[in-house]
């Protein structure tokens, strides 16, 4: 099948924010052809129309999410995240059931895709079931199979089969891959994360964890090694291969060149460690580093919101106040962030960039709107978008070249049932 887009502009998603005005994309079986200006653009032949009036930028990519965790959006307001943890959450997802969490997965799933997310990185309890309800919606997921010692979870070991058994069985198109979720350093023994990265290496598998998120929860461990969370990890040979590190708010430069030695990724959750006062990452010191960092949501639970786009504005804020300097984080660097970087932070080389030869998840945004306005230069528009713009603005989403969103709703799964499903569960699950 081939499809030609044209839109009033393309915003590319790599880092020198390229915006091509009066552009082109052409697909072809999912995959995209050629990007560029109109007047350059190949015969169309048998191609089949989709003509926009907005932008086309590429699908963005969520490196760390819960999305499950609608069933607790709100909860636990005004805890900081030891308590947060402990006396909400932790109690909640204990009586969770399978179906809970897929239905859950499945509404959070049509969620992101209406806010023009595309491919998520989900840390949650039944990997399979966030697969199945990926595969619902028509989205993308690499799926961290949990790893924690927790009651009523299978033995750690159990844990560890079966997300290489899934890794195993995962399908080849690209939609879902499977990798290794351990929660952290304070709450997973440190010879089950060694096993944990020995497995992921041997098997390519992603090893995605909470890292430095609070300043004191690495205290304990500070007190028995004489070492911070980032060294300890090291010494224990828990980094090398694919590690993906969530948060990473509290580093020191002994910490950041060990990140930068391992090729360690990091996903950026400004408004989780806004909402629960964990600190401001030192974003513009790892991007002058070289470090590979991509923008997550978080769960829902403790942003509340899953909308890249509010975050990459959130991001450049935070990161502008904490340099005191208006080019800490440009507008090109901001939505890079959540595109073309998130991609390479998570090691996925055919998404996230609008250019021939990636998959071509396409994300079409309304720009019929003031916030849009005026435009004198193409790379307004990505000002807009950054500055002015959020979820609500994306009308269309393509995932390899499959309509999945169509005028802000999702096209294969009933929105409000799912919202109607999550209320009773959610009300269930507060309950006790």
């Amino acid at each position: 099948m081939r499809q030609r887009f044209t839109a009033r502009a393309v915003v590319v998603g790599d880092r020198a924010g390229t915006v091509v005005p009066d552009a082109v994309v052409d697909v072809r079986d999912g995959w995209i052809e050629w990007v560029g200006p109109a007047a350059e653009a190949p015969a169309r032949g048998d191609a089949e129309p989709v003509e926009l009036p907005g932008l086309l930028m590429p699908g963005m990519v969520n490196t760390h999410s819960h999305a499950p965790m609608v069933l607790f959006r709100g909860q636990g307001e005004g805890l900081p995240l030891d308590r947060w943890l402990q006396e909400v959450m932790w109690p909640r997802e204990a009586r969770l059931t399978p179906e809970d969490v897929e239905v859950a997965m499945t509404a959070a799933s049509a969620e992101m895709l209406t806010n023009g997310i595309t491919t998520s990185v989900e840390m949650y309890f039944e990997a399979e079931r966030i697969a199945a309800a990926v595969g619902a919606t028509g989205a993308r997921a690499l799926v961290l199979a949990t790893l924690i010692p927790m009651p009523g979870l299978p033995p750690v070991e159990e844990q560890l089969a079966d997300a290489v058994r899934l890794n195993e069985c995962a399908p080849d198109d690209g939609s879902v891959e499977y990798g290794i979720g351990p929660h952290a350093a304070y709450t997973v023994p440190l010879p089950v994360l060694r096993e944990a990265a020995r497995l992921t290496r041997e098997h390519g598998m992603l090893l995605h964890l909470h890292v430095a998120e609070t300043a004191t929860e690495g205290d304990d461990l500070l007190a028995a090694h004489g070492l911070s969370v980032p060294s300890l990890l090291a010494a224990h040979d828990v980094l090398g291969g694919r590690v993906l590190a969530a948060h990473c708010v509290h580093m020191d430069d002994g910490d950041l060149d060990l990140w930068q030695e391992y090729d360690v990724a990091v996903a950026h959750c400004p408004a989780s460690n806004a909402k629960l006062a964990s600190g401001v990452i030192r974003l513009r010191d790892m991007l002058d580093r070289g470090l590979r960092v991509g923008l997550g949501t978080d769960g829902p639970a403790s942003n509340d919101s899953l909308d890249l786009l509010a975050d990459a504005r959130l991001a450049a804020a935070m990161a502008r106040l904490r340099e005191r300097s208006a080019t800490a984080l440009t507008a090109a660097e901001a939505l890079w962030l959540v595109t073309g970087a998130a991609a390479d932070a998570i090691g996925r080389a055919d998404l996230g960039v609008l250019e021939a030869g990636r998959r071509a998840d396409l994300v079409h945004v309304d720009t019929r709107d003031l916030v849009f306005e005026p435009v004198g230069d193409p790379e307004d528009l990505l000002a807009h978008l950054v500055w002015s713009a959020d979820g609500r603005h994306v009308r269309d989403v393509w995932v390899g070249g499959s309509r999945v969103v169509a005028d802000g709703r999702a096209t294969r799964v009933d929105a409000d049932a799912l919202r109607a499903d999550v209320v009773t569960r959610a009300a269930r699950l507060a309950a006790g």
